[in-house]
């Protein structure tokens, strides 16, 4: 709880310095002044309504900003994102150029639910990547009921995933010579 208003102190704060040493100073019968606390006391009391007003103020956008924090409601709603199939094809630019491997993922979401290991192309010929691929369709439609690849991703074949791969031989020896 705050102090109690000194009514001598606050009539002695509207008072220029010098009448209120003439009027409490040394030698007067209430001989109330100390010179180290009354300019700050005197100080207080004339400022006394501006500075509560401001602490006031300063309370408030501490109450309003904590309010509008937890005001604030954040809402997230489910959404069904059915399972898909990305097809990953690791081949160069041109589209007739020769398919070096191709990974499928499952995913739902951003989760990814399966990976059917990654296989080199070199020497299949278009039939029989695609049987390859409709094998894999029978597989995940089974587990995850998917009928359909998505669109297909286009990689190069230098991002090739596969450990033994023939292109990262090559790149290797050449980086050697």
């Amino acid at each position: 709880m705050a102090r109690p208003i000194n009514q001598k102190c606050l009539d002695c704060s509207q008072r220029s310095q010098q009448e209120a040493i003439k009027l409490h100073g040394p030698g007067t019968e209430t001989a109330c002044w100390n010179p180290k606390t009354c300019p700050r006391k005197r100080s207080h009391y004339r400022n006394r309504k501006a500075n509560n007003d401001k602490q006031r103020g300063l309370y408030r956008e501490q109450i309003a900003a904590h309010q509008q924090t937890e005001t604030i409601e954040t809402i997230s709603i489910p959404i069904y994102a059915p399972p898909v199939a990305q097809l990953y094809l690791y081949k160069e630019k041109p589209k007739d150029s020769h398919l070096h491997a191709l990974a499928i993922s499952v995913w739902q979401g951003s989760e990814k639910l399966a990976d059917i290991e990654p296989v080199h192309c070199m020497g299949m010929t278009n039939t029989q990547v695609r049987h390859y691929l409709n094998q894999v369709l029978k597989v995940i439609h089974e587990r995850f009921g998917i009928t359909e690849f998505e669109p297909p991703i286009r990689m190069e074949p230098t991002e090739c995933e596969i450990a033994k791969c023939p292109l990262k031989e090559k790149q290797c020896s050449n980086s050697l010579s």
